[in-house]
Order: structure tokens, then C-alpha cells, then sequence
């Protein structure tokens, strides 16, 4: 039975308390176009729209894997391409959520995952971080960085990691993706 008054549900006849969602007025999304990314987006942006809250999206390209992956011999023609497809998938986060009724500002980063989101984190001071998370791959990089302080310990502000289950298909992904469409009025309606 749901308390009249907001942020507190009754259960079994005991008042308990939510998170008070209300204090996450600026969120920080991370989104590197995966899977994982596209949860965390998606997720981020129901809470962002329920919430009224100023929303960021963070795009990184972390040259020391991009480089680790070319056994060093990265060309600056290379480089481009990493970062050309890193502002595309950056640019395509942002307009995902402008059809969703968020103004969205996009953020780009050359860098440590990391490093960067907990840098933007604290410039932008805010209250809410969304990674995406699926068993140390994907986004789990940006959130527990392999012999690094975890992303945990970096910031001020909550985080909220979307996980994806090792079962989860795409095709759940693409139905998610397709219920979440914004409904366009027909001329003449």
C-alpha cells in the first residue's frame, strides 16, 4: 500500500523510507554505444525525465587501449577515426535522448575512463552517475578500473550502475529500445 506522502512506501504495515530521489538534479550518463552503454542510457534517461534533472552525456576515448590494440603503431589517421567514431556514438546519445523529451549536453574526452568521468563528475558537481555494467566487460571498466582506485571511491555522488544479464538478449534490447520510441501525432489528429 503506497503512502500518500512522496519518497516513503508502506510495507506490511511499516513505513520505510526511500532513497530521496528528489536530490538528483544533475546526472551524468556515460555511454560508449554498447550494450551495457545503451542500458545505462536508457535507464539514466527514465530517471532524468521523472526527475526534471539537468542531464549530461559522457563519451571517452581511452587511447591507451585503442593503443594497446594497434601493438603501438596507432597512426595520427588512426586516431582520428577512433575519435570521429567516439563523437558519433557521442552524438548519437544525445539525440537518442532529445527524442525523448531531454536536453541533453554532450561531453567528449580523450583519457582514462576513470579519470575522465570522475573529473567531469566533480566539475559538473553532480548527484548522479550512470554507468552501465556486465561482468567486468563492457562499461564495468568505468566503474572498477583494473589496478586503479574503483570509480566507487572517485566521486562524491551516487552512481547508478545498469546491469546486463549474461542472458539478456538483443532482442529484449531492441523491443526496449522500440517501446521507448517517442509517438509522433499524425497530421490532421
Amino acid at each position: 500500500m503506497m503512502n500518500q506522502r512522496r519518497g516513503q512506501v508502506a510495507l506490511n504495515g511499516k513505513l520505510a523510507r526511500e532513497v530521496e530521489m528528489e536530490s538528483y538534479r544533475k546526472i551524468l550518463l556515460c555511454y560508449d554505444g554498447s550494450r551495457e552503454g545503451r542500458k545505462a542510457l536508457r535507464q539514466g534517461a527514465n530517471l532524468a525525465l521523472d526527475l526534471n534533472a539537468e542531464t549530461h552525456v559522457l563519451a571517452v576515448v581511452d587511447m591507451r587501449s585503442s593503443i594497446a590494440q594497434s601493438a603501438g603503431l596507432l597512426t595520427d589517421m588512426a586516431c582520428g577515426r577512433f575519435e570521429e567514431a567516439a563523437r558519433d556514438i557521442l552524438q548519437e546519445g544525445v539525440e537518442w535522448l532529445r527524442e525523448r523529451g531531454l536536453q541533453a549536453q554532450g561531453h567528449f574526452a580523450f583519457g582514462h575512463p576513470i579519470d575522465e568521468i570522475a573529473a567531469l563528475a566533480e566539475s559538473l558537481q553532480v548527484d548522479l552517475v550512470v554507468v552501465g555494467h556486465r561482468c567486468r566487460s563492457g562499461l564495468a571498466r568505468w566503474w572498477m578500473g583494473a589496478g586503479n582506485t574503483p570509480l566507487l571511491d572517485r566521486v562524491k555522488c551516487s552512481i547508478l550502475v545498469a546491469v546486463c544479464q549474461a542472458g539478456e538478449s538483443a532482442e529484449a534490447e531492441d523491443e526496449a529500445a522500440y517501446a521507448a520510441k517517442p509517438v509522433k501525432a499524425e497530421a490532421g489528429a
